[in-house]
């Protein structure tokens, strides 16, 4: 058993899940998730996923998700990450596009992924640099 979200008609695998994919929504500037919270769960950003899922839920709709039910991430590797998942909201009817401010915070985020699996950190090679450049030019 699911529910349906009440403002675009996702469906998601529990009340957990709705909490998170309103929040997420609502935080990445679509209005609308946002009033929608505002107006059902005013408290929602102070709110862990359990606690907001408990009241979020009260107001969607049930609905039957077999591919949900008694899924077991083990069985198909390691979820997906929140880029993953936005992205994947982001491609669902209803959503229009991301903010201009959204996309380059996914756009700073998947850089410092990026960095970090590749083990370098661009931002300490280029002070590790000036600092060695400014050492030079006083030396």
């Amino acid at each position: 058993m699911g529910y349906r979200c009440p403002v675009c008609d996702a469906e998601e695998a529990d009340a957990e899940h709705l909490a998170n994919h309103l929040a997420i929504t609502a935080s990445l500037g679509r209005p609308e998730h946002e009033a929608w919270l505002e107006d059902h769960a005013p408290e929602w950003a102070d709110c862990s996923p359990e606690e907001l899922g408990a009241i979020v839920s009260e107001h969607a709709e049930i609905v039957e998700t077999p591919d949900f039910d008694d899924h077991d991430h083990a069985d198909h590797g390691r979820p997906g990450g929140l880029e993953g998942g936005v992205a994947h909201q982001s491609r669902q009817p209803g959503r229009g596009s991301m903010t201009a401010e959204a996309e380059q915070v996914l756009r700073e985020a998947r850089k410092l992924t990026e960095q970090m699996a590749d083990g370098t950190d661009d931002a300490a090679d280029g002070e590790a640099e000036s600092g060695t450049e400014n050492e030079n030019e006083n030396a």
